[in-house]
């Protein structure tokens, strides 16, 4: 039974997410974790580490690591297009703010969900681990996954696939990102 909108509820303003493609399928982060969006340039690789770490790049002085979001999901790694970006956001791992960037296969809009037009994360059927995905959110006749970048870019689960890479061949580093 549907219980009718609390006048908090009425009132509370749509959440604004930053919406992107991966490949053809559209996700989205809670716009607040989001500092900006760059345009792709080379990234110094760096050895010994899982495919979804692609590299670091100089981000004002700071080195920045970059996550390919679609090999992080176990999907072939983002190939480099005219619109492939850096999401920059920032992410909260043991209360700490890490800032982190994302490999998109492009920005796609800044939309507006409202709390009630948010479904919870399937349960089964998802193409990505159930434990990254905040909620599907419904626009229009589609569905936006809502990521929850904590989970999805957890630092200390990439932490100890990197240390896994150490002593695993790379091929079995996709099967443990998955």
């Amino acid at each position: 039974m549907n219980q009718p909108a609390t006048d908090a509820g009425a009132s509370a303003a749509p959440t604004k997410y930053l919406t992107f493609w991966l490949g053809a399928e559209v996700f989205a982060l809670d716009i607040r974790t989001v500092r900006e969006i760059i345009q792709y340039r080379p990234l110094t690789t760096l050895p010994l580490m899982p495919r979804f770490v692609r590299g670091v790049i100089n981000l004002r002085g700071a080195v920045l690591p970059v996550i390919d979001l679609q090999a992080r999901f176990g999907r072939p790694a983002t190939e480099v297009g005219a619109k492939t970006c850096f999401v920059i956001f920032d992410s909260v791992n043991a209360d700490e703010r890490v800032e982190l960037g994302l490999l998109v296969d492009a920005v796609r809009e800044v939309i507006a969900i409202p709390a009630d037009r948010i479904e919870p994360p399937p349960a089964f059927g998802a193409a990505v681990k159930r434990r990254f995905i905040a909620g599907m959110g419904k626009v229009g006749s589609e569905f936006v996954v809502l990521l929850d970048p904590d989970k999805a870019m957890d630092m200390d689960e990439m932490a100890e696939l990197c240390e896994a890479a150490q002593c695993t061949a790379p091929g079995d580093l996709d099967a443990a990102a998955a």
